[in-house]
């Protein structure tokens, strides 16, 4: 049996509420704040942590970069773990997420792939045939180990003082960029084998559910106490398109890493048109763009999910007087209910302005609702 992890047996004591009350600064209420939030319970002040809050905007990475590739950063778990520390405590969120990137559990399942400079993430030899999805792997998932040590290494550093998220991508997204060969515009190849090949789409859609699953129950077995599954590429899809070749195996997803234990946050971009259909996959959270109005996305996914967001990351640029309006426009639309973390619709931009980014923190840390 997977180890659930001590904070979310302690979430679902009967007395925890109680605990909470008469400990409201402990570092026990620190960091199961985000948790808390996942779960839709009631919290002292909103949490919120960023998406990307390590990269490049961040002169401490960089630092690392110059010796570094991003990948060699993913697979030496000392360094992970301090660009996911060092950027968390920068920034004073309530939440670490681990560093790492969303293709590598495409390594051990026999497909390489290598970051060219201007292009991102190429893969050299495309999926493309059913002969090709056969020949995936699914038994390596333990050569991503690494991540997990990682993971180790960051929840031992912070203990009860911050959430930790392992993440990884969702099965639509993952086959896309595995047939696409690398980021794409138009997804040809992609849907021409959902349409084409079904059988071969099934087929590489539920290797990557087996995959995925293992890789996290690592994580979560590690110390991470909510898992991020990011769907970046669900835009791309029709609804009907989406509740055909992407719900199911995502669905199943889900559903297996909450049966480890922890809550799951569903993130898309572009996802307006499938909020309903995501809020029915049975995750705790959805993540939201900045293209809706918070409170709009949170009424078109109903009242069973919490959601996560959802300033646009180039408001990061404004003046402080405007980003000060934009998040506190986010806060008063989440109205104090519970099940609201604050976040960005997207990730942090390279050139963003650290001190802007410390700056919402703070905004929400000190946010009062108005009665």
């Amino acid at each position: 049996m997977p180890t659930v992890p001590y904070r979310l047996e302690l979430l679902k004591s009967k007395d925890m509420e109680s605990r909470i009350d008469e400990a409201a600064d402990s570092p026990l209420l620190e960091g199961t704040r985000f948790v808390r939030a996942c779960l839709r319970r009631p919290v002292d002040r909103t949490p919120v942590w960023f998406l990307r809050q390590a990269g490049r905007y961040m002169q401490e990475y960089r630092d690392v970069r110059k010796h570094h590739t991003l990948v060699e950063i993913c697979k030496q778990p000392e360094l992970a773990a301090e660009v996911t520390i060092t950027a968390a405590e920068k920034l004073g969120v309530d939440a670490a997420i681990i560093f790492a990137d969303l293709l590598l559990p495409l390594e051990p399942m026999g497909l390489p792939f290598e970051f060219q400079a201007g292009e991102g993430p190429v893969i050299q030899q495309p999926v493309r045939t059913a002969e090709q999805v056969m020949a995936l792997r699914t038994d390596r998932a333990f050569e991503l180990d690494y991540v997990a040590r990682a993971i180790q290494k960051v929840a031992s550093h912070f203990r009860n003082r911050l959430g930790i998220i392992g993440f990884c991508g969702a099965p639509y997204t993952l086959a896309s960029y595995m047939i696409e060969g690398g980021g794409a515009r138009n997804y040809i190849e992609t849907k021409r084998m959902m349409y084409g090949a079904p059988l071969a789409w099934s087929s590489l859609l539920d290797k990557l559910v087996t995959v995925l699953t293992e890789y996290c129950r690592q994580q979560v077995q590690a110390g991470a106490d909510v898992i991020q599954i990011f769907d970046s590429w669900a835009g791309s899809l029709a609804l009907a398109d989406y509740q055909q070749y992407a719900f199911e195996p995502t669905r199943r997803l889900i559903r297996a890493v909450q049966q480890m234990g922890v809550p799951v946050i569903y993130f898309g971009v572009e996802t307006a048109g499938l909020l309903g259909a995501m809020a029915a996959t049975g995750a705790d959270v959805i993540g939201l763009d900045w293209r809706q109005p918070l409170d709009v996305s949170w009424r078109a996914l109903g009242s069973g999910c919490a959601v996560q967001g959802n300033l646009d990351p180039v408001t990061l640029f404004a003046p402080l007087e405007v980003l000060e309006q934009r998040v506190q426009g986010i806060l008063r639309a989440a109205n104090g209910r519970a099940g609201h973390i604050f976040n960005l619709g997207h990730g942090i931009v390279p050139g963003t302005p650290v001190e802007n980014v410390q700056a919402v923190v703070k905004i929400v840390h000190e946010f009062r609702r108005e009665d």
